[in-house]
């Protein structure tokens, strides 16, 4: 592999995406926009055809430029891939290699990824919450786990409708997330459920954002019932 002037290994299929000048218009234009953009906001944007636009942007993803999601608004469906530019490189995080395993493991998997990727991560969240000593609170615990692997959870106000929102500054598995955006937004849902379900805390309206805030991913958590003196529900 080339390297450059001062020694460093030059990333090949990066300086191949941006080869194109369109391209490179495009990227600037996901960078500069907090919450990221849709295919069809980019076509808007720049006059390219739908599907063109689409080709340059898959590009840009596949070389590690760009990460998509499905922003669904908190609501259920399937709606357009919103895309947003990586940061300089993945945060290390601890089960990084369980977590690639898992995408292997799914990739030749048929039916629903995100649901069988769920599934694996409500286990996971379980286990991980039962190892935690620090109380039953059950929001407490699901940013106590989301912070030991790395999201940078910050709880937001009550917006006054009984639900905590809870926005995720960081993805410590954001590169990964490029290869299987379904799966892998799939399993950190099931992690969160999995926590909640460890603290008795209801988890089915457990709904993870991508992408739902300028700079974070939102997590809504369930309407959760004030504990007791004891500490039960």
């Amino acid at each position: 592999m080339p390297t450059g002037p001062s020694g460093e290994t030059i990333d090949t299929p990066r300086h191949r995406a941006l080869g194109s000048d369109s391209r490179v218009t495009i990227l600037r234009a996901v960078r500069a926009a907090d919450g990221g953009l849709t295919a069809a906001d980019v076509a808007a944007g720049t006059g390219q055809h739908l599907s063109t636009t689409r080709t340059h942007l898959e590009r840009l993803v596949e070389a590690g430029l760009l990460v998509k999601a499905r922003a669904s608004g908190g609501l259920p469906g399937r709606p357009a891939w919103r895309y947003r530019a990586t940061g300089d490189g993945p945060v290390p995080a601890p089960y990084r290699s369980l977590t690639v395993a898992l995408l292997e493991h799914l990739a030749p998997v048929g039916g629903d990824v995100r649901e069988a990727a769920g599934r694996i991560g409500q286990d996971w969240g379980r286990h991980l919450a039962a190892a935690d000593p620090d109380g039953d609170d059950p929001i407490a615990a699901v940013t106590r786990v989301l912070d030991g692997l790395g999201f940078d959870p910050a709880v937001q106000p009550d917006p006054g409708d009984g639900r905590t929102r809870v926005h995720l500054h960081t993805c410590p598995f954001l590169d990964l997330v490029g290869q299987n955006p379904d799966a892998m937004c799939g399993l950190h849902a099931g992690v969160i459920r999995g926590v909640l379900e460890q603290r008795g805390a209801p988890a089915g309206e457990t709904i993870l954002e991508p992408f739902g805030a300028p700079t974070a991913c939102v997590v809504h958590l369930p309407r959760l019932a004030p504990a007791d003196p004891d500490g039960t529900r």
